[in-house]
């Protein structure tokens, strides 16, 4: 069995599934707090989230203790430090939601969550959406400068050797993801490239797609664009058209 966990470079596993929990696993989930660590969420100001299903920053609470296998220090960068350790927290440097019976679920980077609206999504629960459809070998969501709502939801899909991406295939998307996700996280713009950045670890660069969404340039050098955008389908449901 395949089990998830959470950590960091700076950390062993803070969140995950141990043996003894193979038979609860949520799909979806990455599982519960560790008990090294005591973990928690916080919101924007620094308070501690306890309310379930709201995202928040996870955080190591330093109250108590600091965490076994919670790293020391950055070596020679007191900015950085003073940047993750901030009042009696540790800040990771991601985003989670916890639901009533304990799951966490991930969001994403604090700095990848796309702002639209009054709205926070986490691109990794579009692109899991995204990747459930049968054409699609892989997603990677950023969000798209708009004037009214600051962003919109952009996914970049990379589509299974053999498939051409089309209008009608952008329009297959746009419906298969309406059917998994709240309205407001559905992608506004898809566009078809054969290959997106990434690191050499094989994590995607998301400062570079976002200056490349900015400026409107080619995010892999594929050389065309095939873009398409949800309110040009007349099709959809004109109540989530905006």
């Amino acid at each position: 069995r395949i089990r998830d966990f959470y950590g960091q470079t700076e950390s062993t596993a803070m969140i995950g599934n141990p043996p003894w929990m193979v038979d609860k696993m949520r799909s979806g989930s990455f599982g519960i707090p560790s008990s090294m660590y005591d973990v928690a969420l916080a919101d924007d100001e620094g308070n501690e989230i306890t309310t379930p299903d709201t995202v928040g920053h996870i955080v190591v609470k330093l109250n108590r203790w600091r965490g076994i296998g919670l790293f020391s220090e950055y070596i020679g960068n007191p900015e950085k430090m003073s940047s993750v350790f901030v009042d009696h927290f540790y800040y990771t440097g991601d985003r989670a939601s916890f639901d009533a019976d304990g799951y966490w679920w991930f969001v994403g980077r604090a700095d990848d969550v796309i702002k639209s609206s009054d709205f926070r999504i986490g691109p990794f629960e579009v692109e899991s959406a995204l990747i459930e459809h049968p054409a699609v070998a892989e997603a990677a969501v950023v969000g798209a400068p708009d004037p009214q709502r600051y962003q919109l939801v952009k996914a970049y899909v990379i589509l299974n050797s053999g498939i051409e991406g089309n209008r009608e295939l952008a329009l297959e998307l746009f419906k298969h993801t309406t059917n998994i996700l709240a309205k407001f996280k559905i992608p506004r713009i898809i566009e078809f490239v054969t290959e997106v950045p990434k690191t050499i670890s094989g994590k995607i660069r998301r400062i570079e797609l976002r200056e490349m969404t900015a400026s409107k340039s080619d995010p892999a050098g594929s050389g065309h664009f095939k873009e398409y955008f949800y309110w040009d389908f007349p099709e959809l449901s004109s109540k989530n058209r905006k």
